[in-house]
């Protein structure tokens, strides 16, 4: 007689399922302006933080100011606690593609509760890093009819034309991490998945609270990727859920019928590397063990910063282990002509032989999209 853990239904737990139940960011207060309390979604999401405990501010104005106020460590913690709805201007409505990963970049907010000490978002957004939520979500979704059909990432590529135009929501933000109090993100699936055209919806998450999206009627036009690291990279992490919650919430999209993928995120060549990105491989194959109808990506992307993003970063994280070192990096120039540094070309090749090596041996079936 077998001794598996069983589930609410009596039948045995995947190996790699348990019952944890997962941790809900909770922000201290939630700024609300005038012009978002105008939209439905905006008085939803704040009915939905006050529920959660939150403390609602209403301002006066459609301007957040005095966020900098105090230290600069004391600004950084009180934007991490805060929420704002706002309203997205026009100018965040007009779509930017988005390469490698798709055609086009849509926001449904901007800013994660997240505390990752190689953030890409450091010095890529303004000011303290507030999450906002944007409440004109039927505007932003309405907008989109315009791009279906164009873009040349996806769209014009023989490898994944047949993904059609896609768009990418986890550009400046995670949504799953803030969907508990905004719902953008179930809204925007089901947008998705009553699109009649060749369409998808990707957004990419370190979160696991994948149960309220489990039931909706995606049409498989949503693509949820999930972003690992190796075990010694969770202490750069923080605030986000463990990897094995990741990889569990991951075969639960798979399970109803999402399509998925693997972002691994940002490879670092930290000591044993091979051996901890070898054990990631085999956990994410024990993930999708057995699932019918697996489509299952991966995206490779190795980790690179700025000198304007490390200054915003040791200011954030003063006492990271982080290696950010221009001495051992090669310099490589952006499409913008701005500088980032990534690793040497002898580093580069050495990491990608080995992953295209191991994700051949552990996840045959899957399909890598890029290396970065």
């Amino acid at each position: 007689m077998s001794n598996a853990p069983l589930n609410a239904a009596g039948a045995e737990l995947h190996p790699i399922e348990d019952r944890s139940a997962p941790k809900l960011w909770r922000p201290r207060r939630v700024l609300v302006t005038p012009a978002a309390l105008e939209w439905d979604h905006g008085r939803a999401i704040v009915e939905r933080a006050a529920a959660f405990g939150s403390d609602v501010v209403e301002l006066k104005s459609n301007r957040l100011t005095g966020l900098a106020e105090g230290s600069a460590r004391q600004a950084y913690v009180n934007a991490k606690t805060t929420l704002a709805v706002v309203v997205a201007p026009p100018g965040k409505r007009r779509l930017q593609p988005i390469p490698p990963s798709a055609d086009w970049r849509v926001d449904l907010a901007e800013g994660c509760p997240a505390h990752c000490q190689y953030c890409y978002l450091a010095g890529s957004l303004a000011g303290p890093p507030v999450t906002r939520a944007y409440a004109n979500l039927p505007e932003i979704l309405g907008s989109l009819l315009d791009y279906a059909g164009r873009g040349g990432v996806t769209s014009r590529s023989a490898a994944r034309s047949h993904e059609g135009t896609t768009f990418e929501a986890s550009c400046y933000t995670d949504p799953l991490g803030i969907e508990h109090l905004t719902g953008s993100l179930a809204a925007t699936i089901s947008h998705f998945g009553a699109w009649q055209a060749p369409v998808q919806l990707r957004f990419t998450t370190k979160y696991d609270a994948i149960e309220q999206l489990l039931n909706l009627r995606h049409n498989r036009q949503t693509r949820i990727r999930f972003s690992v690291n190796a075990q010694a990279a969770a202490r750069f992490e923080g605030g986000t859920a463990p990897v094995a919650a990741r990889l569990r919430a991951m075969r639960q999209a798979a399970l109803a019928g999402y399509r998925v993928g693997l972002t691994i995120a940002p490879i670092m060549p930290i000591e044993g590397w091979r051996e901890g990105y070898g054990a990631l491989l085999k956990e994410a194959a024990l993930a999708v063990e057995g699932i019918e109808g697996l489509d299952l990506t991966a995206e490779l992307i190795t980790h690179r910063f700025t000198p304007g993003s490390k200054d915003v970063l040791t200011g954030w994280y003063p006492g990271s282990s982080l290696e950010m070192d221009e001495a051992k990096r090669a310099q490589k120039t952006t499409k913008f002509n701005s500088l980032k540094y990534v690793y040497t070309p002898d580093v580069m090749k050495e990491m990608r032989t080995f992953f295209e090596g191991a994700i051949k041996d552990n996840l045959p079936f899957a399909r890598v999209l890029y290396w970065t």
